[in-house]
């Protein structure tokens, strides 16, 4: 949870390093919050027709998509990959296997041209 309300912190901040640790739980409490969102939604029937959700979902989606992108691309500088790799995702197949492939990858140990190495800055 500490690190979602640190992602959320630096809402739109696109420049520095992001630990992996930092994305993937940002990642996995944004889906909890989304899935209750969509429950919610359910419950007091403010689904949208067609679909399986409604408006507190899509107002928390569009509350968190800056920080999303702000996190992804810090985690990207991380790697030591410039943030504009993020449209790899759009590559039809293989484009969102291989950031999520980007992702998963360790820290680069020494600092970058994006900032120090920050598993370091915590010790």
């Amino acid at each position: 949870m500490n690190s979602y309300l640190t992602v959320l912190k630096k809402y739109a901040v696109f420049n520095g390093r992001a630990r992996r640790k930092e994305y993937w739980m940002f990642v996995l409490f944004n889906m909890i919050f989304a899935i209750v969102a969509m429950i919610i939604d359910n419950v007091a029937g403010l689904t949208i027709e067609p679909l399986p959700y409604g408006f507190i979902y899509v107002i928390y989606m569009l509350a968190v998509i800056l920080p999303a992108l702000a996190v992804l691309v810090r985690r990207l500088h991380d790697i030591g990959k410039s943030g504009l790799w993020l449209f790899i995702a759009f590559i039809p197949l293989v484009g969102g296997i291989w950031l999520i492939v980007l992702m998963c990858q360790d820290s680069k140990e020494v600092s970058n041209q994006y900032g120090e190495n920050p598993k370091q800055v915590l010790i």
